[in-house]
C-alpha cells in the first residue's frame, strides 16, 4: 500500500475544508450497501436443509453455500477496494450492486446446487464494493468539509452490520416460510435495485480528496499482484475450511504464492500491496491482527456455542435463538453509547477483558448449567461485539495510507472473514466427535488465548494512545 504512514486524529478543522456539513444523503446508500454482505451471510443458515432436500445434497455439499461467500468476500474486498481507490467509489458501488442483482436472479432460477454456489460467489464479489466505497466516501467528506469524520456514520455501519447478522436468520426464516428457499436469493434483486437507484442519485461522481491523498502511482493497477494475492489467500482459506491431512498440500502452495507475491510487490513500481510501507506501518498491521482475533472469538460464540446449546444442553432452535438475542442487543447499545467517543485503546482493553471473561464462563459450563449462566455468556460477549469492531474500524480510518483507503478497508474485512474461517476450523476440530462439553471447553481455552493475545496487542500498541487524544 502506498502513501503516507499512519495519521493522527486530525484537528477539528483542516485547511482544505469548506466548513460545510457532512452530506447526509450518503448515509442511506452507504449503510444499505454495506448490509448486503452480512444479510446474505446470515439468512442462508435457515435454508441449507431445504436446499439439501431439494437437490439431494448432503450437508458436506450445502456448506459450500456458506464457505463460497466467505471465500469470495475475503478475496474480493481488498481487490475491489483497490479498484475503488483507482476509479472512485461510485462506479464500483453501482457495479457491485448490479452484480448482486444478477446473482440473485441466477440463484432464484438455479437448476442445481452448482448454480447456487456460483450465485453465492457472485454475491460475495458484488457485496465487496460497498464497505470500501463507504470508507472512501467518509474520508472524502472529511476532506471536503474540513471537519472531523462523523463518528455517528462510522458507528451506523458497525451497528447495522451487527444487527443484520443476528436478525438475518429470522428474516431468512420468514422468507422461506413465505415463498420457499429461493426467496433467499430473490430478495437480492429488489435490494440491488434500491442500491442502484440510491447510488446513482446520491453518490458523487468526483468525491473530494485531501491534497496529500493523491499519489501518482495509484493511477496504475497491479493486476499480477492482485492475482497472486487472490490465489495465495484462496489456498489458505481452502485449507482452513477443511483442515485435514488430504489438504496439507495447500499450505506449501500458499507459501510459494506468498513468496511470489512478495517478490512481485517489492519490484513493482506501483504495487497492489506496498510491502515496504506496510512493513513500516505497524499500527495498521496490529489493527488487522486485532480484527482477526476479535472475530475468531465472536464467530466461535455465534456458531460454536450455539451448537453446544442445542446438541448437549438440549435447547430447542427457538430457545437457542432467544438465548442469543442479547448478543445483538448489548452490542448495539454499547456501540451506540460509545461510538462518538474517541477513546480506542480503552474500548479494546474492555472488549478483550470481556472476551476473556466470557471464555472463562464457558470453561465452567456443563450440561446442567442454569439458564442464567448460559445467558450470561451471551451478555458478556455482547460488550466486545459493540466495542472491538468499531474501535478497529475507527483506528483503520486514520492509519490507512493516503490514497489507499479502499484497499485498507477491504483488507480489514478480509481480516474479519479470516477470523470467521479460523473459527470454523477451531469448531470443526473441537467438535469432531460431536458438540459435547469437552469440545466446548477446548474451544473456550482457544478463545481465552485469543482474548489474552488481543489484550497484549492492544496494550503494546502506542499508536492507540495518540489516536485517542482529544482534538487540539
Amino acid at each position: 500500500m502506498t502513501g503516507r504512514p499512519a495519521r493522527r486524529w486530525p484537528p477539528r478543522r483542516s485547511p482544505f475544508g469548506t466548513g460545510q456539513g457532512f452530506d447526509r444523503g450518503l448515509i442511506a446508500p452507504l449503510v444499505l450497501g454495506s448490509l448486503l454482505n452480512p444479510v446474505n451471510s446470515s439468512m442462508i443458515a435457515v435454508s441449507l436443509v431445504p436446499i439439501g432436500v431439494a437437490f439431494g445434497a448432503p450437508p458436506s455439499m450445502t456448506v459450500w453455500l456458506v464457505s463460497a461467500l466467505y471465500l469470495a468476500t475475503a478475496v474480493g474486498q481488498p481487490v475491489v477496494g483497490r479498484l475503488v481507490d483507482r476509479f472512485g467509489p461510485r462506479p464500483l458501488y453501482l457495479a457491485g450492486a448490479a452484480l448482486v442483482g444478477v446473482a440473485g436472479a441466477i440463484g432464484t432460477a438455479a437448476p442445481d446446487l452448482a448454480y447456487l454456489i456460483f450465485a453465492r460467489v457472485l454475491i460475495g464479489l458484488g457485496t465487496s464494493a460497498a464497505y470500501p466505497a463507504a470508507m472512501y466516501l467518509i474520508r472524502s467528506e472529511s476532506a471536503r468539509t474540513g471537519w472531523d469524520t462523523p463518528a455517528g456514520v462510522l458507528t451506523a455501519l458497525v451497528v447495522a452490520a451487527q444487527t443484520t447478522v443476528v436478525i438475518g436468520p429470522a428474516l431468512g426464516g420468514v422468507l422461506v416460510w413465505l415463498g420457499g428457499w429461493r426467496t433467499i436469493f430473490a430478495v437480492n434483486v429488489p435490494l440491488a435495485v434500491v442500491c442502484l437507484l440510491l447510488g446513482r442519485r446520491r453518490l458523487p461522481r468526483n468525491p473530494t480528496q485531501a491534497p496529500e491523498v493523491r499519489d501518482e502511482r495509484s493511477t496504475e493497477l497491479d493486476g499480477v499482484g492482485m492475482l497472486l494475492f487472490a490465489a495465495m489467500l484462496t489456498s489458505l482459506l481452502l485449507f482452513l475450511m477443511a483442515p485435514r491431512a488430504a489438504n496439507w498440500y495447500l499450505l506449501p502452495v500458499g507459501a510459494l504464492l506468498g513468496a511470489g507475491l512478495a517478490v512481485r510487490e517489492l519490484r513493482s513500481a506501483s504495487p497492489f500491496l506496498d510491502l515496504r510501507l506496510v512493513r513500516g506501518n505497524r499500527p495498521l498491521l496490529a489493527t488487522y491482527l486485532r480484527q482477526t482475533l476479535s472475530y475468531t472469538v465472536a464467530y466461535s460464540v455465534i456458531y460454536g456455542y450455539t451448537q453446544w446449546l442445542e446438541a448437549t444442553r438440549h435447547l430447542s432452535e427457538i430457545a437457542t435463538g432467544l438465548v442469543l438475542l442479547p448478543l445483538a442487543l448489548v452490542g448495539v447499545v454499547v456501540a451506540t453509547t460509545t461510538g462518538r467517543r474517541r477513546e480506542l485503546r480503552g474500548k479494546l482493553v474492555v472488549g478483550s477483558l470481556c472476551m476473556a471473561l466470557a471464555s472463562v464462563v464457558i470453561l465452567s459450563l456443563h450440561p446442567r448449567s442454569p439458564l442464567w449462566l448460559l445467558i450470561a455468556v451471551v451478555v458478556i460477549s455482547g460488550v466486545p461485539q459493540g466495542l472491538n469492531g468499531l474501535a478497529n474500524q475507527n483506528a483503520l480510518y486514520w492509519q490507512a495510507p493516503d490514497g489507499r483507503v479502499g484497499t485498507s478497508a477491504g483488507l480489514l474485512r478480509t481480516a474479519q472473514y479470516l477470523g470467521a474461517l479460523v473459527s470454523s476450523a477451531l469448531i470443526a476440530g473441537s467438535f469432531s466427535g460431536g458438540a459435547h462439553t469437552g469440545g466446548l471447553h477446548s474451544l473456550g481455552l482457544v478463545m481465552l488465548g485469543c482474548a489474552l493475545l488481543l489484550l497484549a496487542v492492544t496494550l503494546l500498541d502506542p499508536s492507540l494512545r495518540r489516536l485517542s487524544r482529544p482534538a487540539e
